[in-house]
């Protein structure tokens, strides 16, 4: 057995495959872009064949890079969660566009069931609330507009992207780990997939995969893959891992990843987390049979709306040129920027609510919209730390990770608008670190997270705050009113 560990993080908007030695230096790297479709306003769909074409041919070119599958001791795998695939398990086919985390189309069906009375006791059972964002009610509206789905009768397979890749992987195991499973709004915290949500939703439970730990001998990926059989050791959804890339261990450690959206991690330890403010508790890892849990805050865009100053309004060429921009301005010259283009996630959960930029004067330039832009990153955190607080649970600290972290002057901005230190690692791919992290204890390379964190974790540079306390309150005062303005509470 070899002794480095191939993790394919599959993103949002991009694939990799990423080689680890058991010291937690990257060895190598291959990463292919992702296309994503909107047929309609609202709607996000991608190509699960691409997915797995773009996956298996990056993961490819790091295998033979690394000398061969001899070199590689497991597969770990993180990914974007509740993104939802459907496919004939009888020849690995999808039979429909993949519905991504980020569409709305559900909003309705949500809504009816919110009416009926339902959220209360889907929220008891799953720590989930009744929004498009999780895939119970991507599968129900496939069900119910997509025939081909219907037709496949027992031959239906449907998965979040995790399971998508292990049955392609192995030739067909159907499995989900608990982290993957706990965003599906139809497992149940304590338990498995619930008889009562399964029924509600209306979806065959012979269609979904079987529920596994985050680490151990979790199947195998199929000679003809990579040259040589090698095996799958650990898997979770992609906030999980970055939360044990961060080493959040311990109750109240909590991290924060900012990818294409934003996602807040808080450990709560072996009980499920109680919310009264709409936040997310959510599975962190299940090893051995035994769960932890974590209280989540989900936000809709961080890196997105780089993304949206760059391709839809030329403000930027890169991202990078955003932190030139936003320093060379002493503030956002008023300019307010709420960027709900897909509604807004925590704490408010508003699917209508839609993007609007507030406080434009004709001395408003470039700069200080690009700076606003940066700065509602850290004014949604800033919600997100409030509604945390409301549920008793006070962040000392914040661990940051995800490439745009890597951004300075919002490294900054966190701490002088959250108060308090933020910390980031010199390796931000903490996602891939947790995958890689949790393939190393399935395959028995570490004897636990704690002890592979120790081997694997380098240098952090710590963000003190530094900003006054009127300047705070006058900021988020301003927030609050635009929020405000685009939920129509105004």
């Amino acid at each position: 057995m070899g002794d480095r560990l191939l993790v394919i993080d599959e993103g949002t908007s991009s694939t990799r495959a990423m080689l680890f030695g058991l010291d937690g230096r990257i060895l190598g790297l291959s990463q292919h872009a992702l296309a994503s479709a909107f047929p309609q306003p609202g709607w996000v769909e991608q190509d699960a064949e691409e997915i797995w074409r773009l996956t298996l041919a990056a993961a490819r070119t790091v295998v033979d890079d690394a000398g061969g599958a001899e070199s590689i001791a497991a597969i770990g795998i993180t990914n974007q969660r509740e993104t939802i695939v459907f496919w004939d398990r009888r020849n690995g086919r999808p039979l429909a566009p993949a519905i991504v985390w980020q569409d709305r189309r559900t909003a309705p069906l949500c809504d009816e069931l919110r009416d009926a009375g339902h959220e209360a006791a889907i929220q008891a059972c799953t720590g989930l609330l009744l929004d498009p964002y999780f895939s119970a009610s991507k599968i129900r509206w496939a069900l119910d507009h997509w025939p081909e789905l219907k037709e496949a009768g027992a031959s239906l397979a449907v998965g979040t992207i995790d399971s998508w890749l292990i049955f392609r992987l192995t030739g067909g195991l159907h499995v989900s780990d608990a982290t993957n499973a706990s965003r599906t709004a139809l497992m149940a915290l304590t338990g498995g997939w619930d008889d009562g949500l399964v029924d509600l939703f209306g979806i065959p439970r012979s269609a979904l995969p079987e529920i596994c730990d985050s680490a151990g001998e979790l199947g195998t990926a199929l000679p003809e893959h990579f040259g040589a059989a090698i095996p799958i050791c650990g898997v979770a959804g992609d906030q999980q891992a970055a939360a044990i890339g961060q080493a959040c261990f311990a109750a109240g450690e909590t991290k924060a990843t900012f990818g294409t959206g934003a996602f807040v991690l808080t450990h709560t330890g072996e009980t499920p987390p109680v919310s009264n403010h709409r936040l997310l508790a959510t599975v962190a890892c299940q090893l051995g049979g035994k769960r932890h849990y974590a209280l989540e805050g989900s936000l809709f865009v961080a890196g997105s709306m780089m993304q949206w100053l760059r391709d839809q309004l030329g403000l930027i060429d890169t991202a990078a040129e955003s932190e030139t921009l936003a320093c060379s301005v002493d503030d956002s010259g008023g300019v307010t920027i709420v960027p709900a283009f897909n509604g807004l996630g925590a704490p408010h959960w508003d699917p209508d609510a839609r993007g609007a930029i507030f406080g434009l004067t004709l001395g408003a330039g470039r700069a200080h919209i690009v700076r606003a832009a940066l700065e509602a990153v850290a004014n949604q955190m800033f919600e997100l730390q409030r509604a945390f607080a409301a549920d008793g649970i006070h962040w000392s600290s914040l661990r940051i990770d995800g490439a745009m972290a890597a951004n300075g002057f919002l490294a900054q901005d966190l701490a002088d608008v959250l108060g308090l230190t933020v910390e980031r690692p010199a390796n931000v791919e903490t996602t891939a670190l947790g995958a890689a992290m949790l393939a190393g204890v399935g395959a028995g390379l570490f004897c636990s997270l704690e002890a592979a964190a120790t081997a694997v974790r380098g240098e952090v540079t710590n963000f003190a705050t530094s900003m006054g306390a009127a300047v705070r309150a006058a900021r988020i005062a301003a927030w609050d009113k635009a929020v405000a303005g685009v939920r129509g509470l105004s």
